[in-house]
């Protein structure tokens, strides 16, 4: 295969899954993975696809990304997701006031909380429909747009509704996280509100499996500082996560 044909192989299969990992292109390719780092890093730089944690994310999509639907982000990574939430329920304690964010990730913490006295507050339909039967929590939705994609509530409304409150602890994820860019979202009203989120918190934990890292996703919403704990899986690799406690970051991987 000529280097020309294992360029356009290797963008027709990132724009057909939408991202692809490392491993699998090189095994696809017939290359070591070394070539094809080496190849997805002359495609970034060309603007045909770009680099994510561990393999490539197709820029096919237009300027604004719009946002996977809630049904689709249920079953991506779904096992770490899970364990993910698992781990974030441990820094809950009792009569604590928790914000939840609508990420699937916080979906599962609500599905995994045990009945205990808490207050939550979310923007996620999920999360609230979850915590209904749940008698000893309080829950406080934002109110606000509703985004149907994310089944999540959004704009001016929601980001206002968090003024009047003050929380122990976020729970969030996002589409991105960049050593540089920060964290980041896939569009401006879901920026905005997670801003707001953070603005209210007193402690921020960050939820987000290792396809997350090294994506710079459209709309930037807060720098990595933020963050008092970030928690994830064991996909990221061991740089990623010395260079987070080096920021005097805590890294939990599970």
């Amino acid at each position: 295969m000529l280097v020309a044909e294992r360029y356009e192989l290797i963008v027709q299969l990132v724009n057909e899954r939408g991202s692809i990992r490392v491993s699998e292109l090189s095994e696809l390719c017939g290359v070591t993975e070394e070539t094809i780092r080496r190849d997805l890093d002359r495609l970034e730089s060309a603007g045909r696809l770009r680099r994510s944690h561990g393999g490539a994310v197709s820029v096919k999509e237009t300027q604004a990304q719009a946002e996977i639907p809630y049904f689709e982000r249920e079953i991506l990574n779904a096992e770490e997701k899970r364990r993910i939430a698992q781990e974030a329920i441990r820094w809950i304690q009792p009569y604590d006031r928790v914000l939840l964010d609508a990420s699937t990730t916080a979906w599962y913490m609500a599905s995994y909380l045990p009945d205990i006295p808490l207050t939550v507050l979310t923007n996620s339909v999920k999360v609230v429909s979850e915590l209904s039967g749940k008698e000893k929590i309080e829950v406080i939705s934002t109110g606000g747009r509703l985004a149907k994609r994310s089944l999540s509530f959004v704009g001016p409304l929601a980001e206002r509704s968090m003024d009047a409150y003050h929380v122990d602890k976020l729970f969030l994820s996002c589409k991105g996280i960049h050593l540089e860019r920060g964290i980041s979202e896939s569009n401006e009203q879901q920026a905005l509100v997670k801003q707001r989120m953070i603005g209210i918190a007193e402690q921020v934990f960050l939820l987000a499996d290792a396809s997350k890292f090294g994506v710079r996703a459209f709309t930037h919403v807060a720098e990595l500082d933020v963050a008092s704990a970030i928690i994830t899986d064991r996909g990221v690799g061991e740089q990623t996560v010395a260079q987070l406690q080096e920021r005097g970051i805590r890294v939990s991987i599970v």
